[in-house]
């Protein structure tokens, strides 16, 4: 008689759930860490053998005792909720007495036009090529990371970002000059998969040039090494210290709102699911307090007149 197949440990049964349901690679690795430390703090016990009165300690915990951030709780919730229903078909009931950590209300950082201008004058090769297309496209740090040659149509000037948060793709409007920055930097470097792909081992050997260390890698460059030109870049250029490569994505929103771009539109290139995360950009920018005064201006002129 045929050994019958062992049955699947339960983080081998979580990643399948995942990846049946296309979830990305990062929210795999996520909700998994997240399983674990969950039985970690439970004294190991098998989650089927706990429920929601476990869960809300756990939770607690994170919010109390470790002080994590609102968004990272919801990230531990996110986790458990799909453990217990898409894993083990036994839905938590609604979880009473869940401390919620508390989200402090932040607007983002918005750079200047001028002060986007310097920081670019400090970046070079593909971090500037990257980092322009974070403030011209509006493109979160791994879509861009991730961008193919395929994924950029030059003649309809526009990308195609595959699978961005929550796993929509969307076109996103390039400008022409753009345009011509992109084509230029494919004809100097290129690679047939990634726009920007690491430099790889070959680029320790100082015979090579940076387009033939690049073209023969096939991964894209790393998030960490993105991020330290940009913190490089950021302290030579003087601008706003709390600025990440994500403020760029949140001062393309803040300038096109302030050219005249609608916000349903600018909901669309940024990928949005709401247009209510996309209202706050109204509270960035520079002229909207102007034209408020003007508004007010001419609905109070009839009554003075």
């Amino acid at each position: 008689m045929p050994n019958s197949p062992q049955p699947l440990r339960l983080l081998d049964q979580v990643r399948d759930a995942i990846r049946r349901r296309h979830y990305s690679r990062r929210t795999e690795e996520t909700y998994v860490q997240w399983i674990r430390r969950f039985i970690f703090f439970s004294g190991r016990r098998h989650p089927k053998a706990m429920g929601a009165a476990e869960v809300t300690a756990f939770l607690n915990h994170l919010a109390t005792e470790r002080d994590v951030a609102a968004a990272t709780q919801n990230q531990a919730l996110s986790a458990m909720l799909f453990l217990y229903k898409e894993v083990l078909s036994m839905p938590l009931a609604w979880l009473d007495g869940l401390e919620r950590a508390k989200r402090p209300a932040r607007l983002p950082t918005v750079l200047t036009a001028a002060e986007m201008e310097r920081l670019l004058a400090q970046m070079h090769g593909p971090r500037w090529m990257m980092a322009s297309l974070l403030y011209g496209a509006g493109l979160r740090l791994r879509e861009c990371l991730k961008l193919r040659v395929k994924d950029v149509d030059f003649g309809y000037r526009q990308i195609l970002v595959r699978d961005g948060k929550g796993g929509k793709d969307r076109y996103v409007p390039m400008a022409m000059a753009m345009v011509k920055e992109l084509r230029d930097w494919w004809r100097v470097h290129r690679n047939p998969r990634f726009l920007f792909p690491s430099p790889g081992r070959g680029w320790a050997d100082r015979t090579l040039s940076l387009s033939q260390a690049m073209g023969g890698s096939t991964a894209p460059l790393s998030v960490s090494a993105v991020q330290l030109a940009y913190r490089l870049a950021r302290a030579a250029s003087g601008v706003n210290s709390a600025s990440t490569t994500h403020s760029l994505r949140h001062s393309y929103a803040t300038h096109l709102l302030e050219e005249g771009v609608s916000l349903r539109q600018i909901s669309q290139y940024l990928g949005h699911k709401s247009l209510d995360t996309t209202v706050i950009y109204t509270h960035l920018t520079a002229i909207s307090e102007a034209r408020t005064q003007a508004a007010l201006a001419a609905l109070y002129q009839p009554l003075n007149g």
